[in-house]
């Protein structure tokens, strides 16, 4: 027997309950490969899971948990054998599958990846699904063009989870980077990772009636949408890119195409769900390389099972900072 986080629904009612309980092995989903698990994070899709599903769940009881990291148990896949360390983010699971909120896990094969040299299970989770999606954002705007001293590079929503890794990586890189927030009480949060300008979030968050306004940046990690994404357009400077990687601002976008137009403005959408395998390992092996560990570790929150329920309903108001970390076997 193992503990997990299950998910429970009350047909009469339909509101959901979460709650650490055992399970056994045969409990668990079919999968090629059987995960110790160790660690695991809490994302905003994780807050949704953890309470009322947020249209992400459709099968109840349920294990949420979109990221996990761990060693690998058996495996009916030649990729993988005992005592591997594997990562995994993505592919619904937590959602449509069950996830890594638990000691144990089943898993296909193609979702893991091999746990990157330089990083442990622990630090991987610190990263997760937040900081892998981060990597891709970022090397998503030096693919299209983004060097060092090109100008300031604001990220939004830069006390979450990926605007944190964003933010950290970025600075470690050598870039000028503007920090957007509506807590002021995380400036000097942001400036340890590297952020050189704090920009509070009414600044930016309201649109207006111009579609383009001075050119301030030279890139953008985007973790808000709505109308301070459609804000932010109008402010990039000529050619340069935003990548798109959240919505907790909504899922609207009130803007124009004259940025697109006059500008050349680049958006970027960032998906880490469906991520092909080469270009995970390709993110995985950056994030060992460009994400300070000390930065990291100061990012980091520690949990475990049983603070799961109050974690999910804190992220989805918006008060989780940086990256927690769960402990599945605390």
């Amino acid at each position: 027997m193992f503990n997990a986080l299950v998910v429970n629904k009350d047909e009469d009612s339909g509101k959901t309950s979460a709650a650490v309980q055992p399970l056994s092995l045969e409990d668990l989903p079919e999968g090629e490969v059987t995960v110790a698990v160790e660690y695991s994070t809490v994302n905003y899709k994780d807050g949704l899971c953890i309470g009322p599903g947020g249209g992400l769940v459709r099968k109840y009881p349920h294990v949420p948990g979109i990221d996990f990291a761990g060693t690998v148990e058996t495996s009916s896949d030649d990729r993988y054998k005992a005592g591997d360390k594997v990562v995994l983010t993505g592919w619904r699971v937590g959602e449509a599958h069950w996830g890594g909120y638990s000691q144990k896990a089943n898993v296909r094969a193609d979702w893991l990846v091999p746990l990157p040299e330089g990083l442990d299970t622990r630090q991987a989770m610190a990263v997760g699904t937040a900081g892998f999606t981060a990597m891709l954002a970022v090397m998503a705007l030096e693919d299209h063009g983004l060097e060092p001293g090109h100008g300031p590079v604001l990220v939004t929503g830069a006390a979450g989870g990926v605007g944190s890794v964003a933010t950290a990586i970025l600075a470690n890189l050598g870039y000028e980077v503007a920090g957007v927030t509506g807590r002021p009480e995380t400036a000097d949060y942001l400036k340890s990772l590297g952020a050189t300008r704090i920009v509070p979030r009414e600044e930016i968050n309201e649109t207006t009636k111009r579609p383009l306004e001075s050119e301030s940046w030279a890139g953008c990690v985007d973790a808000v949408g709505g109308a301070m994404l459609a804000r932010v357009l109008g402010q990039m400077k000529y050619g340069a890119s935003v990548s798109a990687v959240g919505l907790a601002g909504g899922a609207g976008l009130p803007a124009t195409v004259i940025p697109f137009l006059l500008r050349g403005v680049n958006l970027l959408g960032i998906d880490s769900v469906m991520q092909p395998y080469d270009n995970r390992l390709r993110a995985w092996e950056r994030i060992a390389k460009d994400l300070p560990m000390d930065k990291l570790e100061a990012m980091i929150q520690p949990a475990a099972l049983s603070d799961l329920p109050q974690l999910g309903a804190d992220i989805l108001k918006g008060q989780v900072k940086g990256r927690v970390v769960v402990d599945v076997n605390g």
